[in-house]
């Protein structure tokens, strides 16, 4: 305690700081270890007004035994003691270190033909309606048959979107069965946290790239001039092509936005492999083929398989109400990490 309370002192004088507000840098380091250590912070302060409150109650009841309300309160105020133990030790996990960054969300269908690319839809819209709620900003990158491509941005972005990587499964009656038997379908989401250029460094000479005309709907020159793009680097053999915008300059832009993003996801995916224990909290991240969570649409609920989390209100959950599951996943991450980190 003595240790948070100390650190957040310090952070909270240095943010007024005349010579740190200065130093952009600094300033932004700063007011990051404030925000991160300001939850414990709190904790802390309850835990101190906790324990005097039940070192109180201990010394009235060493005076009267037999006050049943007075019992009771002690009781109570220890069982919230233990409680906020457990929640300053989570509070005190590391973060992640690409928690902050922005990220950029695949969706694509899978199993389950035209189903699996309306699922793909219904994803797309819960995603983005859940990035609303939490008041981020969002920039489509593409979206051409079933295949859905954005930018989340915002402080803590991947922190909360990260959760959502897998493969989601869905049952429902589809429209054209006229049989009203129930389809199962699937679709995979990936999340990977955007990359500058100095988390991914690429080689002009790693790359292929391709123009050529772009096809299906789009602005009055779309489809007659050679404005999509096609990047492939060389070494990993990753291919990223655009098309949604008029510009050849700006598909190109947006190409190689997602090709960083998804080299740093290969990157980060290596040192995971390599230090599986220490990454156990990363909750079903890189594992694309887990079915992290099914919307069982005759039940009326959704089950999140990680954390064993099933929710009714289907249509709440698609229309971005993610919150309590986003919660229990955190809890979860946090707990996994002070078990690789005790073991």
């Amino acid at each position: 305690m003595e240790q948070i309370e100390s650190r957040f002192a310090e952070l909270s004088g240095q943010m007024s700081d005349p010579e740190v507000i200065g130093d952009q840098r600094r300033y932004a380091e700063v007011g990051r270890g404030y925000r991160q250590l300001e939850p414990a912070n709190l904790l802390a302060t309850e835990w101190r007004r906790a324990t005097d409150d039940a070192a109180g109650a201990r010394e009235l009841l060493a005076e009267d035994g037999d006050d049943p309300e007075l019992r009771e309160m002690l009781h109570s105020t220890e069982e919230r003691l233990g409680q906020l133990e457990e929640e300053i030790r989570l509070a005190m996990v590391e973060p992640d270190p690409n928690d902050d960054k922005d990220v950029i969300v695949e969706i694509r269908p899978g199993t389950g033909g035209e189903e699996a690319g309306l699922f793909a839809g219904d994803l797309y819209r819960m995603l983005t309606r859940y990035a609303e709620r939490r008041r981020f900003r969002q920039e489509p990158l593409e979206v051409s048959d079933g295949h859905f491509t954005f930018a989340v941005k915002g402080q803590g972005a991947y922190s909360i979107f990260k959760f959502e990587g897998g493969t989601h499964r869905v049952q429902r009656v589809p429209e054209t069965e006229s049989q009203g038997r129930i389809h199962t379908s699937t679709a995979t989401v990936a999340v990977l946290p955007e990359a500058d250029d100095v988390d991914v460094k690429i080689d002009a000479g790693d790359l292929q790239i391709d123009v050529y005309r772009s096809s299906g709907p789009g602005g009055q020159s779309v489809n007659t001039t050679d404005s999509a793009v096609r990047i492939t680097h060389k070494p990993t053999g990753l291919v990223v092509s655009m098309q949604d915008e008029k510009s050849q300059l700006q598909n190109r832009d947006k190409a190689m936005r997602v090709l960083r993003a998804r080299l740093l996801e290969r990157e980060l995916a290596a040192q995971q492999a390599e230090q599986a224990a220490a990454r156990l909290a990363q909750v079903g991240s890189g594992q694309r083929a887990e079915k992290i969570r099914t919307y069982n649409f005759p039940q009326d609920r959704v089950t999140d398989h990680r954390v064993g989390l099933t929710k009714g209100n289907l249509p709440g959950v698609l229309a971005g109400e993610l919150d309590e599951f986003t919660a229990a996943l955190e809890s979860e991450e946090k707990r996994r990490v002070l078990e690789a980190t005790a073991a």
